[in-house]
């Protein structure tokens, strides 16, 4: 019989999810950022006769009526038992009790994923499904195999100009390296978060979170940001100006990343997610398959849901030409 209880110990949920393998989406810390910005943050943890079997940070936002709510648990849950059916309908009838919820969803951070009955496969999603995973237990030379030749040329030159990479560590280096972010936004044409946020991750998730830039001059030229994990590396943000294009800076600064989280001993490269566009192509370069993740799989918890679920794309449109006219 399973039994949800909230979990409102940061040590303890951190410990959880890093000691089972969870994605650096679940730690605590993202949830704290998340609630900063408009969401509501629960952790839960389940227990099978007193014995620890899986757990989930949930993420709920409030909607417009009739909704009220929706729920998700990004790359999640987490435990032996995180796919197991008692629990999926556990955490589902919270999301309906405490928080009224429509729906809620999760994106499991595997492959392969057979839902419970009741669930359904949605075609909508937060995360993109297809991404880029490397397996970091390989040696530097098997990883540097599989990437395309003229990607492995563009390593090595950009390796050899004068440019150094750090991690970043102070506020007045990660807003030179938004200001980067600022500059890449309006070349690409992308919308961003307003400063405030990515202060809130770099403060709030810590050294789950490193920045990484490649500097010339003491100024940065391009960064990459990550979210962290024991296991996994997952690229969260990252751009680079015109010299840093010159320079094909992304080229040295990513495979400094990658080694470095090899170094620290994780296990899974991340690339963040596929959306079929130039920086698609180029994260394409790196490997020579994509990787499928299971997708977004729904629990309806309202009548309303399938209004909601044809709804979500055009209110998805909607909020990104909203953003676009407040930069």
């Amino acid at each position: 019989m399973i039994e949800l209880q909230r979990c409102t110990d940061q040590e303890v949920w951190d410990d959880y999810v890093l000691d089972n393998g969870g994605h650096p989406l679940q730690l605590w810390g993202w949830g704290q950022v998340k609630s900063a910005h408009g969401w509501t943050a629960d952790r839960v943890l389940a227990y099978d006769e007193d014995r620890l079997v899986a757990g989930a940070q949930i993420l709920t936002r409030k909607l417009p009526l009739p909704f009220k709510a929706v729920s998700y648990v990004p790359r999640g849950p987490v435990g032996e038992r995180a796919s197991d059916a008692d629990f999926l309908k556990a955490i589902g009838e919270y999301a309906r009790r405490e928080h009224h919820s429509v729906a809620l969803s999760i994106e499991p951070d595997s492959e392969e994923y057979t839902a419970p009955e009741g669930w359904i496969k949605s075609n909508n999603k937060i995360l993109p499904a297809s991404t880029i995973i490397l397996d970091l237990k390989k040696s530097d030379s098997d990883l540097l195999a599989t990437i395309v030749k003229k990607t492995r040329q563009y390593i090595r030159k950009s390796a050899a100009e004068a440019i150094t990479i750090k991690q970043v560590r102070s506020k007045a280096d990660l807003e030179a390296c938004l200001t980067v972010y600022h500059e890449t936004s309006e070349r690409a044409r992308f919308s961003v978060h307003a400063d405030q946020y990515y202060m809130d991750v770099f403060n709030l998730m810590g050294d789950y979170s490193p920045v990484f830039a490649a500097y010339v001059d003491d100024k940065p030229v391009a960064f990459l940001w990550l979210a962290i994990s024991s296991d996994t590396s997952f690229e969260l943000y990252g751009g680079m100006n015109e010299l840093g294009k010159q320079l094909r800076a992304n080229y040295a600064l990513k495979w400094h990343a990658i080694r470095k989280t090899k170094e620290w001993g994780l296990s899974r490269y991340d690339f963040g997610g596929l959306i079929e566009d130039g920086v698609s192509n180029f994260k394409r370069s790196w490997t020579d398959h994509d990787t499928e993740l299971a997708g977004t799989f729904d629990l309806p918890l309202s009548p309303l849901y399938g209004l909601w679920n044809r709804a979500l794309p055009m209110l998805k449109r909607t909020a990104q030409k909203l953003k676009s006219l407040r930069k």
